[in-house]
């Protein structure tokens, strides 16, 4: 089925007003298109090291809703579109003040890239698969994370959760105690606990990406008893300080560099003397100062990890 296409051309101060206006027309939903610069909080909540370069803000925007062909009539909505334009005029800026159409195919955007996330082998004996697909074992060995990744970061084929895995793999020990910082879709402290960690307390300032790691859990038949899910920032929140508790034996963090720089600074508490801090999302060009900011901090490095750009420290 094709949808119709409406497309507004205006200026970034018309836009919360036509939102509200589109809406007491039937609209139940915009997609914005603007050049505003990205605020530190929307680049904390994004999972990249290299953001796009940015676009001279020049106040245009553009505004999208899709209606269906049998269910309205387009000329009708165009000049409700026009009239709505000329009745917020007088209070901000409308920019070029017009409306098109196009016609768009019904995809299923949300998701079609499952079509992409296939089980893959993360390390030597874990292999990710996502819920909606097959699998059958390799070798006994194998341990198997199921994983529906939602709009939650982390379906574990990035190279820096691969790295983390690994690592995990490597010195995780038996009923061991794991502090997973920015757990996304919970896919580390999964990894984890099926090594033979005995509890994991994750955490990730996306409390959707918390969500997503509790339903990730589920899947994988993890016991309540065996992990704590906490939403917030641990560098600044003191209550969260307190429920990520101290002694961990091992802190697992795959961030981002400008993140793990500060996190270094206060997670001695959360981990035990001899205890394993284990970081990624490092991209290259940031690991001198992700070295610099573990040897401040009194950290002994034991190892860096590499795959292709991304690099994972492995320190105590």
């Amino acid at each position: 089925m094709k949808w119709i296409r409406f497309t507004l051309d205006t200026h970034t101060e018309a836009v919360d007003m036509l939102s509200y206006m589109l809406e007491e027309i039937g609209v139940e939903g915009i997609e914005i298109e603007d050049h505003v610069p990205l605020s530190e909080e929307d680049k904390k909540k994004m999972f990249v090291d290299i953001l796009p370069d940015p676009v001279e803000n020049d106040g245009s925007a553009k505004v999208h809703f899709y209606m269906e062909p049998q269910n309205c009539n387009p000329e009708k909505i165009m000049l409700q579109v026009q009239d709505i334009f000329q009745e917020i005029k007088p209070f901000c800026h409308i920019g070029k003040g017009t409306v098109s159409l196009s016609e768009t195919e019904d995809k299923d955007w949300i998701n079609n890239w499952k079509t992409f996330f296939k089980p893959f082998r993360a390390s030597e004996t874990i292999v990710i698969k996502p819920t909606w697909e097959e699998y059958e074992k390799e070798r006994e060995e194998d341990i198997v994370i199921e994983i529906d990744p939602g709009i939650a970061f982390g379906t574990g084929s990035h190279e820096t959760t691969r790295l983390c895995i690994q690592a995990l793999e490597k010195y995780v020990d038996s009923g061991d105690s794991i502090l997973d910082v920015g757990c996304g879709s919970g896919i580390l402290s999964i990894a984890a606990l099926k090594l033979g960690a005995g509890h994991a307390t994750a955490i990730d300032i996306d409390e959707v990406a918390v969500k997503v790691a509790g339903e990730n859990m589920a899947v994988n038949r993890i016991p309540s008893s065996q992990y704590a899910l906490f939403d917030g920032d641990l560098i600044t929140n003191s209550y969260l300080k307190v429920k990520a508790g101290a002694g961990h034996d091992i802190v697992v963090a795959n961030i981002l560099a400008d993140v793990i720089i500060p996190l270094t600074g206060v997670i001695r508490p959360h981990l035990k003397k001899g205890g394993f801090y284990i970081t990624s999302g490092i991209i290259d060009t940031k690991e001198e100062e992700v070295r610099d900011a573990l040897v401040r901090n009194g950290f002994k490095i034991l190892g860096v990890e590499h795959m292709k750009e991304w690099r994972c420290f492995i320190a105590t």
